[in-house]
């Protein structure tokens, strides 16, 4: 029979950087587990050193490549990376694909790379509930930086600007109504705006049209970051270098300065 390892001894393992640890707690703080409550209020006291990035934008954009990728160019550099992966639960069976994974096998084998799939389970705005908390564990596990990559919901996925540093929203060509599906709150939210596979003809088209709303709607309310519109390509890396640097300089700007602090 198996002895019962209670989520406070569990914080001082997760603090050691014991992947084990960090799976065992965040999957308690998925199923809400009342005895995890006080470990998980103990983790929150430990936490904030991480940098937090969002990664969110309408679905077929390309986010779960982008993610892979940005930890690739993160790994050379050093960092430390948690991936928390979002996925829409089915509102049949309350599971979910959690295949965010697949777009990431480069990463799997790294121990310096933790990813972690969660469900929705119902939760709107693009996070599942128990993210902030998978966000803490990792951050008190020693991951410096931390992704967090949301369903793709459309004009109401807003909750990650709260849960995050640095918001990146990500759009495509061809998706027809790309900028329509982002114009609203989510327009407003991103630090960084992404343009992804921009190895394709019409990208430039993207480019121009956001760059426009953003001059016309004046969505920075951050006097000290002026928002940049950066192409990106996956297949010829094109653009991630730029992004790299512009992650790092609104970090800067997030952590140092008063309005950088949402």
């Amino acid at each position: 029979m198996k002895r019962f390892v209670s989520s406070a001894s569990l914080v001082e393992r997760v603090k050691a950087g014991e992947p084990a640890a960090v799976a065992r707690l965040i999957s308690r703080a998925e199923a809400g587990a009342p005895e995890a409550r006080a470990a998980l209020a103990r983790v929150y006291q430990l936490a904030g050193r991480a940098h937090v990035i969002g990664v969110t934008g309408v679905p077929g954009s390309g986010k779960s490549t982008l993610v892979g990728k940005l930890a690739q160019r993160l790994r050379a550099l050093s960092h430390k990376i948690g991936i928390v992966a979002i996925d829409p639960s089915s509102p049949y069976s309350g599971g979910a694909i959690l295949g965010d994974r697949i777009r990431m096998s480069e990463l799997v084998t790294d121990p310096d790379v933790y990813i972690r799939s969660m469900a929705t389970r119902g939760a709107t705005g693009g996070m599942a509930r128990a993210a902030l908390d998978a966000v803490d564990v990792l951050d008190v596990a020693g991951y410096d930086t931390i992704i967090i990559e949301t369903v793709g919901v459309g004009q109401d996925e807003v909750e990650i600007a709260r849960a995050s540093h640095t918001a990146i929203v990500v759009s495509a060509p061809g998706l027809g109504d790309e900028i329509q599906a982002i114009k609203a709150g989510i327009l407003e939210i991103a630090d960084i705006h992404v343009v992804s596979k921009c190895d394709r003809s019409d990208a430039n088209r993207t480019l121009i049209d956001l760059k426009q709303m953003l001059m016309l709607g004046g969505a920075n309310a951050n006097p000290d970051w002026a928002i940049p519109v950066i192409g990106t390509s996956s297949l010829s890396g094109e653009g991630l270098d730029e992004l790299i640097a512009a992650i790092a300089a609104h970090r800067n700007v997030a952590f140092d300065t008063e309005t950088g602090r949402k």
